[in-house]
């Protein structure tokens, strides 16, 4: 059932204790709560953002609405594909107006819209859920959305061989996992799907048992009672929609933590492939390894769920990983993770810049590899620049690609080349001093190349941008050093 705001200021800094373990059922008791009265305030403002209408994909999210809070919870009935949803949404109206909208599933039949408790009138046309009611600018509100239905995955805007649609996805036997970028976060709750709308999520997740359900964020309690497991999750800080996770499933649990205390979680079913957990149990390393290169692991969890996809993604706080040999490598659990510094913390605010994200973060894992191979990255590099130009002229350039061809390598090779042409061009000691200084300033927050370009043009003191419109703009890979 819905909780108050009272009862959400008490779920503050729930977590999940680490401890290395063998695979056990998913029944620890949850941490107590350190948080002081001063922190448990609802106030929110950790999540204020500055939405914008996505330059690539337009069509989805609503810059009038400013996400807070997102209160789902969420029942998942396996044998009849039903997903019963009771939400509650804490916004600032970001403009005065009679109406607002947000992205929700045209398959998902809403049965009640209240504004600050009080019903209020709706269309739900297609993926849009238009609210009729009076809003001001920069006041906050609390919007409740009750719906129902079998939500349908969305086609992706890709050529990727390893998905082509995004949201709530629906298995054979009825367990259900989420990957959602570009979008689809709409497919199973009323979102403002864009990423520079960031806010806080509570999950309550009800199944029957023995399955469970697995969300963002450090699990609080779980109950079994009735034939049902019910799961309570907080994520503590804000998260674009894309970031966010929910599967349901036959999943066990299995404990560890890193070297620096941080506590990990892997959600595995007990059917999957034998070199599953294998793989994930180089999570601790991998945290290490990044924490040496970015600083502190900027989140209180971290956990992976594996499920039946062949892709994976870095869902903030929980990795949603594919149950194939390659996805659950270490060389993928370490770029997941790297993205929690690059993508998840600090987040784009518009699709055109997703190569913040993943050219970072490739090139922490070419970095890694080499490490791993004990040989110079330049070898990594020079291999990656043998097709790079290909990826160009497939799908565009990094940072004006073809919107039809969303997460193709073209952002993650090129920019992962630029990031080390920068590092030779400045040295070592300043190129990981700037790496490790943007997700430490820019925590929690989002940005574009806007913002980013210059801030590394006055971290370092030189001209740059002759040398990005180059890597990111140009139709060829640019010469190298």
């Amino acid at each position: 059932m819905r909780r108050s705001l009272t009862a959400l200021a008490c779920a503050g800094a729930l977590v999940v204790a680490g401890c290395s373990g063998d695979a056990e059922p998913a029944s620890s008791p949850p941490v107590e709560s350190s948080a002081s009265p001063e922190e448990a305030t609802p106030d929110f403002d950790v999540a204020l953002s500055e939405p914008v209408e996505d330059s690539v994909y337009p069509d989805v999210g609503d810059p009038s609405v400013d996400a807070l809070h997102y209160d789902l919870d969420l029942t998942w009935d396996p044998e009849a594909r039903v997903l019963t949803g009771e939400q509650e949404l804490t916004f600032r109206a970001t403009t005065t107006g009679g109406t607002f909208q947000l992205d929700l599933g045209e398959p998902l039949e809403v049965t009640e819209v209240t504004l600050d408790d009080e019903p209020v009138d709706f269309e739900h046309v297609g993926k849009d859920l238009v609210v009729t009611a009076p809003v001001t600018a920069d006041q906050r509100y609390v919007l409740g959305v009750d719906y129902a239905g079998t939500p349908e995955a969305v086609p992706a805007p890709t050529m990727r061989g390893d998905f082509s649609d995004t949201g709530f996805t629906i298995t054979d036997t009825g367990e259900t996992w989420t990957m959602q970028e570009p979008f689809g976060a709409y497919t199973w709750y009323a979102v403002n799907d864009q990423p520079a709308d960031k806010a806080l999520y509570e999950f309550e997740l009800s199944v029957p048992s023995p399955w469970v359900g697995v969300a963002n964020g450090g699990l609080t309690e779980r109950v079994d009672e009735d034939g049902l497991t019910t799961t309570t999750w907080h994520l503590a800080e804000p998260a674009a929609s894309y970031l966010t996770t929910v599967a349901f499933g036959d999943f066990e649990m299995t404990e560890d933590v890193s070297p620096s205390g941080v506590p990990i979680t892997y959600w595995v079913q007990p059917d999957a492939p034998a070199y599953v957990l294998p793989g994930l149990r180089t999570t601790p390393a991998a945290i290490a390894w990044l924490e040496e290169k970015l600083g502190p692991y900027p989140f209180d969890t971290f956990g992976t769920v594996v499920v039946d996809s062949e892709s994976g993604m870095e869902t903030q706080t929980m990795v949603t990983l594919g149950d194939t040999d390659y996805t659950t490598s270490p060389a993928v659990v370490l770029h997941e993770l790297a993205h929690h510094w690059y993508g998840d913390t600090v987040t784009p605010d518009d699709w055109r810049d997703v190569w913040m994200n993943e050219g970072m973060a490739m090139y922490l894992q070419g970095m890694w590899q080499a490490d791993q191979d004990r040989r110079p990255v330049d070898e990594v590099m020079d291999e990656w620049a043998r097709f790079e130009d290909e990826e160009r002229a497939i799908a565009g350039p990094p940072a004006a690609y073809d919107p039809q061809s969303f997460g193709s390598g073209n952002i993650y090779y090129g920019p992962a080349l630029m990031w080390h042409e920068l590092r030779q061009k400045i040295g070592d000691d300043e190129f990981f001093r700037i790496m490790r200084a943007w997700p430490e300033e820019r925590t929690n927050g989002s940005a574009g190349r806007d913002d980013y370009l210059p801030w590394l043009e006055e971290q370092t003191g030189e001209e740059l941008s002759a040398f990005f419109d180059a890597w990111l703009l140009g139709k060829r890979t640019p010469p190298r050093s």
